[in-house]
């Protein structure tokens, strides 16, 4: 398998950590093709993959002026979506199977003048696929959270969320796991507020939102569970994938696990 593997930040620690994947996969079954400007991956394979055979895509999007490890630059912001902007246009003409993009810089790409708050609505930019279908899922530990919304004000996510954005959600979320090996998966979704709702006494948003989106996943033939505190079902851990509402409601279990993982 040939998986394209943007070099993220130029300036960030997005090339090595690119360079030092793909020299680990070096030899294996997954080609690591590693997407950026020459100049910059050139330092990082010498010192982490001497030796070894790996593929890469050049693409001229940094002044090499610009390049200067650690520092906040626009021009290495733009270069970041260059970077993935080639990727997806290999994957588009089936020449890799998939795309892992490095750590970015949001602040770079946007004082490059680029509205940007991260890679999923770019993708959805770049395949033409509405934005309303695109959303993020994180993975660790064999816990696996889809994201609703992601990054956005809770009061603006709050405003645009309904019925059928959580339920689009949860379809993204079975379909991707299926796709990682679970063949029926079990999705349990998240309330809003805490203990979703209680009935309507913590507010009404779970019985206009969640609690609609629940009975569409049914009637489409998903098992879905919920709504439900994102804490009890997290405790329980008796499903395949969460759909979370919120950023931090999804990310913070994630990243928490994944520091125990490790």
């Amino acid at each position: 398998m040939r998986i394209a593997l943007t070099i993220g930040d130029p300036n960030g620690i997005g090339p090595e950590i690119a360079v030092k994947a793909a020299a680990h996969f070096a030899g294996s079954g997954i080609e690591a093709v590693l997407v950026g400007d020459a100049f910059v991956m050139r330092p990082y394979l010498a010192r982490h993959a001497a030796g070894k055979r790996i593929e890469t895509v050049a693409v001229k999007a940094l002044d090499e002026a610009a390049f200067a490890p650690g520092a906040l630059d626009a021009r290495a912001g733009a270069a970041t979506l260059a970077y993935i902007r080639t990727a997806v246009d290999l994957a588009e003409r089936g020449e890799v199977a998939a795309i892992v993009g490095c750590p970015h810089s949001e602040t770079a790409i946007n004082a490059a003048g680029i509205q940007f708050s991260g890679y999923p609505g770019l993708v959805a930019e770049l395949t033409r696929t509405p934005p309303e279908r695109v959303f993020l899922m994180l993975v660790a530990a064999g816990l696996r959270i889809a994201h609703v919304t992601l990054h956005e004000s809770v009061r603006e996510a709050l405003a645009r969320m309904t019925p059928e954005l959580v339920a689009a959600a949860g379809h993204a979320a079975v379909a991707a796991t299926r796709q990682l090996g679970v063949v029926n998966p079990r999705l349990a979704v998240f309330g809003i507020n805490p203990h979703a709702g209680e009935g309507g006494l913590f507010g009404d948003d779970d019985i206009r939102v969640t609690e609609p989106a629940l009975a569409l996943l049914r009637a489409q033939g998903v098992q879905a569970d919920g709504p439900s505190g994102g804490d009890v079902l997290l405790s329980q851990r008796r499903h395949d994938v969460y759909p979370a509402m919120f950023h931090d409601q999804g990310h913070i279990p994630i990243k928490v696990i994944s520091l125990l993982q490790a």
